[in-house]
């Protein structure tokens, strides 16, 4: 009977393209309400997920630290993962730079009318900037980041806690093994939450569809179509040489980021993603400690999708402001250069907020316009608005794709990444070697598959 069970991976893609099915339909024949109320299934889902997230998260860290870190290590793991994300997200600016310059979508788009209600609710959902989310790091109360699921609060006091464990030795033991169990706990946690995805996924999908519809595509296919093609060429050449270099089993890999991104993609939130992907990553040979920091820590600052977005849409809208003008406001290039050197400091706040991209599209572009065209701004903003659940699709599945690669790079680059569970993920091997090693939870997770 195993050779006939569907992986999870198919159960989502099956629940994607029912979801999508019965959201067209319900939009085409004017029955919107049927897939808005499938809504409250994805709200499960996603409630489920973020259960597991800071108890996942904590755990995960306190135990990587206090088992083999110390201050020095992480203070290195640290300084090299922001080095690795700053250079793969300034690559991505500049890559979505040169493509919004080839295509020019924005071109022919004339801006009228009113202000979109739109525009308002995107302002309740306002980012912090640069200093405020360096701030925002440090809790002053745990307990609430916690029951807030506030990533990356979590990351700088597990961070802190474990380095106290581990300084305290014997004594430390009892909390150590508590949080190793934890940790197996949430393992096994998420293995039956993902379960309820594919009907998650479909909800998410179907409401999708049937609240927007395909029409909504056509106006600015030309900016969807460029924006899904750029990151296709980013993930192919940029995520393809840093997989060459630090010699990727590309097969493996695939197979191990596959559900997780799956997940972010439907969902267009990385928090549902975020569980399995941690879980994958120390199954493909990461481990704990850099699965635990550098995954959380990248969904601030190794957002690759988000920062190609954000460049070819602050462009698309002075692309759309030009051709309104009837070519009165120019943006040279290196006005543009500036934007991108000014977005890649504004764009690091945009973690876990929702739609956080537009305004900080808003405040950035704003600042580029004279007096007479900034009118025109709320407008363009608002048209990108309509089509940003799909866009967002894209960007937040490559976000990560991203930070899943970010894990392999920094294990490589601290010489801990072992190739032997990498090159047996997803065999029988897998189970094997897990089992050997002493890893029940991840054993019966590869079991599970």
């Amino acid at each position: 009977m195993n050779k006939f069970k569907v992986s999870l991976t198919v159960q989502i893609l099956l629940g994607l393209l029912l979801g999508g099915l019965w959201g067209w339909y319900c939009h085409e024949y004017g029955a919107k309400e049927w897939a808005t109320n499938l809504y409250f299934l994805r709200d499960i889902f996603m409630n489920l997920i973020k259960s597991i997230i800071s108890p996942l998260v904590f755990s995960t860290i306190v135990v990587g630290i206090a088992s083999s870190g110390g201050a020095k290590h992480v203070g290195r793991m640290g300084f090299r993962s922001i080095v690795y994300f700053e250079i793969v997200t300034t690559i991505a600016l500049f890559l979505g730079l040169l493509v919004v310059n080839m295509v020019h979508p924005g071109d022919g788009i004339v801006l009228s009318g009113d202000v979109n209600t739109a525009i308002s609710k995107i302002a309740e959902n306002k980012p912090k900037d640069f200093y405020q989310t360096i701030t925002h790091i440090f809790t002053s109360n745990i307990f609430k980041s916690l029951l807030e699921g506030d990533v990356l609060q979590i990351v700088a006091f597990s961070i802190l806690f474990g380095f106290g464990v581990a300084a305290i030795g014997e004594k430390g033991k009892p909390i150590l093994h508590v949080c190793e169990s934890v940790a197996n706990v949430m393992f096994r946690f998420t293995e039956y939450v993902m379960k309820f995805a594919p009907i998650g996924v479909g909800a998410a999908m179907a409401y999708a569809l049937g609240h927007m519809g395909l029409g909504v595509l056509e106006n600015l296919a030309k900016l969807i179509l460029s924006l899904y093609a750029a990151l296709i060429v980013f993930v192919v050449t940029v995520f393809g040489i840093i997989a060459y270099f630090i010699k990727l089993p590309i097969k493996q890999f695939i197979q191990a980021v596959r559900e997780p991104f799956v997940l972010a993609f439907v969902t267009t939130s990385s928090e549902s993603a975020l569980p399995k992907a941690m879980e994958n990553m120390e199954r493909f040979g990461v481990p704990k400690r850099i699965v635990g920091f550098v995954m959380p820590t990248g969904y601030t600052f190794n957002l690759d999708g988000t920062t190609l977005y954000l460049a070819m849409a602050s462009v698309f809208v002075m692309q759309a402001i030009t051709s309104t003008t009837n070519g009165a406001f120019q943006f040279a290039f290196g006005q543009q250069i500036v934007l991108m050197l000014t977005l890649m400091i504004t764009s690091k706040g945009v973690a876990a907020v929702p739609r956080a991209s537009l305004v900080v599209l808003l405040a950035t572009a704003g600042s580029f316009l004279p007096a007479e065209y900034v009118h025109y701004l709320p407008i363009a903003v608002s048209i990108i608005f309509g089509v940003d659940e799909f866009m967002d699709m894209a960007r937040t599945s490559v976000n990560l794709l991203g930070n899943c690669l970010a894990t392999v790079v920094i294990a490589r680059w601290e010489g801990v990444f072992d190739y032997r569970k990498a090159q047996v993920f997803g065999t029988d091997k897998e189970i094997l070697l897990e089992q050997l090693e002493g890893e029940p939870a991840l054993a019966q997770a590869a079991m599970n598959k």
